[in-house]
């Protein structure tokens, strides 16, 4: 699983590499060009959907409480240790946008989407830099059985 979870990674940081060339582009753009909109609005969506199915492979993996809700995948990391607590807590909050762009596309806001454009991109840096740090730690320090456990 852990090579499922580095390919998902690799789609990751291609998505969000193609989101930053984005960044430049106002508010207005975005509501003007319908392929532009489209473009990001499809990136974004499939880097929030990349996460989360990271997301749900660490908890298989490692046998974390079952989520009932994409929010819950993230809250699950954060309350394991995966991402670190205050990051989980504001990250969670995505995975309603994810919902919002991938099933309520004629409501989706604009203004949200271009401001999550500004100002959010680096918390899937986070997120990666997180998920790529506990399975480097998992790999070297590999739980030992004790008789008696």
């Amino acid at each position: 699983m852990r090579e499922e979870i580095s390919s998902k990674l690799e789609q990751l940081g291609k998505y969000i590499r193609i989101l930053k060339t984005y960044q430049n582009r106002t508010l207005a753009d975005l509501n003007e060009d319908f392929t532009l909109r489209g473009a990001v609005e499809r990136y974004l969506g499939l880097a929030l959907q990349c996460s989360l199915d990271i997301g749900e492979m660490i908890i298989s993996m490692e046998k974390l409480r079952k989520p009932d809700t994409y929010r819950d995948v993230i809250e699950i990391l954060g309350e394991n240790g995966i991402l670190p607590r205050d990051f989980a807590k504001r990250f969670a909050l995505a995975a309603g946008f994810r919902n919002i762009l991938i099933h309520m596309y004629a409501d989706i806001d604009m203004e949200e989407v271009h401001q999550f454009l500004q100002e959010n991109l680096g918390d899937f840096d986070e997120f990666a830099r997180s998920i790529a740090e506990h399975l480097v730690i998992k790999a070297e320090n590999p739980p030992v059985f004790k008789p008696g456990m």
